[in-house]
């Protein structure tokens, strides 16, 4: 097996980002490092991996961000070859699959994995790899380490590092009672059956130590944390939460100006060497402006202005680090919504008039926007185990360095187009006070809320907006990797509504392409957006929303779904790929949009002309 480990950029976002398990092939798993083991960490970061986002920055509180490093070969001219990312070898346990006898392996060591010692009989090449454990333990604090199998097999009886142990399958017992561990030393030992009750490892005095093994950290101490220890399987969902803020690009100062200067602006090295020596530290000095106009060959007037407009936003967003997602947005709807941007900028929004798509859109819409080009970036903020975090900058989520005064963070740029859809205010307001559509909401919302309040995390605001927004931006993104040729795990979805401010209102769906790669940047998806193409957009979404393969059971479902957090929604109607939905395929329901056979005037959009019943 090649010592290469290959993989994706994107994919050190999420969903292999610091702390994260990851099975490469051949039965190797291993955890990414934390950032102090990057590749120039503590130094200045290469130009071609640096990423300014001034509102992201302001909002996390961090200088910059940096591209996860790419591999290269060495050659003439290539500047930072052979740059890895990172990893330790996690769990430590493994054990041979032939004669099951375990061992345990350092954290660090070399990338070379590890054959079987006791196979004796056979020659160095043949003797068989050894296989990670598939049991490890974590805390709801996020602390991770082995599974403690000295502690499980002896349960107080004295052992100590030297005693051998082995991982038997018992015949002809099924499930985890099938599953043996033993120690040849002494001769104890214990079934894995009861080992996935929550107070399995509490009840043999075997409590979390704050092991974190993303930052070299596999002792702990006694009394550093005292979570209860939750054993769970390495490939389990639970195991690792990435959490992640992203942000759509916003270079509303450029509108305007060449797009030479946009390109110069846009530039991180530049922006460092224009901001480097500010004016009373809030205005950009002409000299240097004149340098880099000369450099570049535009005018350094011209550019002076460009600069002053983007340091004005940059200072602006930086006394807004406390930022609530809704407001964070809210900066995106309005430059969505007033089509902001132009073709010499990373933003560019057509506005459609929703008369221009028939009366049956434009009874129930407020405007189309046609996004022709975005950016947006993804930055890992932290991660959590056990029990997600939602706020990007919540003090619970768990560090990805021991060194506190790294000011960047990792993230992932990409480039795309969409579809900015705003729904019409009035129509949502008199829909929202039906009876029936406050009753389904209402006990989805209690049912959901109850589940998380049986982990700990506090209660979240349901409106029938909300709902009906993400139930439509599903059934649209289903409906348009038909018709324009994009896999549905290709687009992405963006909401737009007020939880918070209701008196602020905002409802607006962004449906946008942004895989990373070439593709998003053909003009497909924003073609489907113009007046002769998105009526029949809508009309086959609907049409498709009446009927589930799963009917009547579906539509009449009163809870399905990931912690029954949805209503009539399933994999055979709405769901769609976790990276398409900002929620994990939560919070949805089809009969907002169509009602109920008996009720279907109950729907948003029953007599709006899309299609019949």
């Amino acid at each position: 097996m090649p010592p290469n480990k290959p993989i994706r950029r994107g994919q050190l976002i999420s969903p292999f980002g610091v702390g994260a398990l990851v099975n490469f092939r051949g039965d190797e798993s291993l955890m990414t490092a934390g950032l102090d083991e990057w590749p120039f960490a503590r130094e200045e970061s290469p130009k071609e991996w640096l990423v300014r986002e001034e509102r992201l920055q302001a909002r996390l509180g961090v200088g910059h961000f940096r591209l996860p490093p790419d591999f290269r070969d060495p050659g003439q001219g290539v500047l930072h070859a052979n740059q890895h990312i990172p990893f330790v070898r996690f769990p430590r346990w493994h054990y041979c699959p032939w004669k099951r006898v375990m061992k345990r392996l350092p954290l660090f060591g070399s990338r070379e994995r590890c054959r079987c010692d006791d196979c004796y009989s056979r020659s160095e090449r043949s003797r068989p790899w050894l296989i990670p454990s598939s049991f490890i333990a974590a805390c709801p604090k996020g602390h991770i380490e082995d599974f403690p199998f000295m502690e499980w097999i002896h349960q107080g009886a004295d052992w100590d590092e030297q005693h051998r142990l082995s991982l038997q399958l018992v015949r002809p017992s099924a499930g985890l009672s099938g599953i043996r561990a033993n120690c040849s030393s002494c001769g104890k030992r214990e079934t894995m059956t009861h080992v996935f009750n929550p107070e399995a490892l509490h009840s043999i005095g075997h409590d979390c130590s704050g092991h974190m093994p993303w930052l070299g950290d596999v002792d702990g101490k006694p009394g550093d944390c005292g979570e209860h220890l939750r054993v769970v399987q390495q490939g389990a969902s639970n195991v690792y939460f990435p959490l992640t803020a992203s942000s759509i690009y916003l270079p509303l100062w450029g509108e305007g100006a060449e797009r030479s200067v946009n390109k110069i602006l846009d530039d991180p090295k530049s922006w460092d060497d224009l901001t480097a020596d500010l004016d009373d530290g809030k205005y950009v000095q002409e000299m240097t402006c004149k340098i880099l106009a000369r450099v570049y060959r535009v005018d350094p007037e011209e550019l002076r202005e460009a600069a002053q407009r983007k340091l004005d936003g940059a200072l602006e967003h930086r006394g807004a680090i406390l930022r609530s997602e809704e407001e964070f947005r809210r900066q995106e709807y309005e430059a969505l919504r007033q089509g902001r941007g132009d073709e010499t900028t990373e933003l560019k929004v057509e506005l459609r008039d929703a008369s221009k798509y028939g009366p049956a859109l434009a009874g129930v819409l407020g405007r189309i926007g046609l996004v022709r080009k975005l950016r947006e970036t993804r930055a890992l903020v932290g991660f959590s185990r056990i029990v997600p975090i939602e706020d990007p900058i919540s003090p619970d989520r768990l560090p990805m360095s021991q060194d506190e005064s790294l000011d960047w963070l990792p993230a992932a740029v990409v480039y795309g187009e969409g579809i900015f859809i705003e729904f019409s205010e009035s129509e949502l307001k008199g829909w929202g006070k039906r009876e029936w559509v406050r009753e389904r909401i209402s006990s989805l919302s209690e049912r959901y809320n109850e589940r998380r309040r049986e982990r700990g995390m506090g209660e979240e605001k349901i409106t029938e907006k909300y709902v009906l927004l993400h139930t439509i931006s599903h059934a649209l993104i289903t409906q348009l990797s038909f018709d324009c040729g994009y896999g549905s795990a290709a687009l992405r979805e963006r909401l737009y509504c007020d939880l918070e401010d209701p008196d602020r209102p905002m409802q607006g769906v962004l449906i946008y392409t942004a895989s990373g790669d070439s593709e998003g940047t053909l003009g497909g998806l924003v073609r489907q957006g113009e007046p002769d193409r998105l009526n029949g957009v809508f009309d086959r979404a609907i049409r498709r929303s009446r009927w589930c393969s799963s009917d009547p059971v579906c539509i009449e479902s009163t809870g399905q779904g990931v912690d029954s957090s949805n209503l009539a929604a399933c994999h055979g109607c709405v769901l769609l790929p976790e990276t398409s939905c900002e929620t994990g395929n939560r919070l949805l329901d089809r009969g907002l949009l169509v009602g109920e056979p008996r009720m279907p005037e109950m729907g948003f959009f029953f007599g709006a002309g899309l299609s019949g019943p």
